[in-house]
Parts: C-alpha cells; structure tokens; sequence
C-alpha cells in the first residue's frame, strides 16, 4: 500500500497531471489487466451441485418446520453418488429422514432425479460434521489406526 502511494508519488512528479493517467485510469498509460483464475473443477457441474445443495437445504427446512432439532446434519451429496443404486440411494434418504412426520416421498423421487444429472467430485474432501473431532491435529486419515 505505501509503495503504492510512493508509485503515484513518484510518477506525478516525473509526468504532468494531464499524463499521469493513461488510457482505462491506469498510471503512466498501462492498461489494466484482468486476473485470471485456473479452476480444477468443472465450473457448471460445481454451479449445479450448489444449486442441489440450496434446493436440498430448502426442502429440509421446510419438511422439519417447527422441528428442526430432528432435522439431519447434512444429506451428503457424494456418498450417495457412491451407492450402487438408485434403490440403494432412497433407502439412504430414508433413513436420513425416518424423523421427519410429513410425507417425504416427493422430495426423495426429486433428489433421485437430480442425482442422475451429478457426478461425484474427485479429490475434494470428503468430511463429516461428525468426522471433524475424530482426528488429531495435524494427522490425516491414511494414519488413523482402525477401531
């Protein structure tokens, strides 16, 4: 920050006030460049999974209203893409929801036909709310003894 006030310091000085700024506002004529973000991940499918985490996030709320304290931690995405089947997969969302006392069936029919469209995502990190106080600090999973 103080270089750059040094920079348009220094830079007045050695231009006119008419030239100090070029073409864009930039100082000394440069034109502004635009920063550019590489992205691992498939920028669509991320957008329709975030858009299936909010639908997902929405229906919860509105199935569990007035019950919220039964409602489930997290409906985790990838470990229902992992099941081998869709029958597989409601029997998972039925256990998630066995607490809920509204109908739950349209909801279930709708997640399962918006997990055909997704694809699990390789290499992101695949944590629990109830995974995050079983390892210590600094020890990943691959060094955890089994129970």
């Amino acid at each position: 920050m103080a270089a750059q006030r040094l920079g348009k310091l220094v830079l007045g000085k050695l231009q006119p006030p008419s030239r100090a700024r070029g073409p864009g506002g930039s100082p000394g004529g440069l034109q502004k460049r635009h920063a550019r973000v590489t992205v691992k991940y498939d920028r669509r499918e991320l957008q329709r999974r975030l858009d299936v985490e909010k639908w997902i996030d929405g229906c919860l709320e509105e199935l569990f209203r007035g019950r919220e304290a039964d409602m489930p931690d997290e409906v985790n995405i990838d470990e229902l893409l992992e099941l081998e089947s869709e029958e597989e997969r409601r029997r998972k969302i039925q256990g998630l929801l066995k607490s809920c006392t509204n109908p739950t069936e349209d909801f279930i029919q709708e997640l399962l036909a918006k997990l055909r469209g997704l694809h699990k995502q390789p290499g992101l990190p695949q944590t629990s709310p109830s995974d995050e106080g079983s390892l210590s600090p600094g020890q990943d999973q691959a060094h955890t003894a089994p129970p």
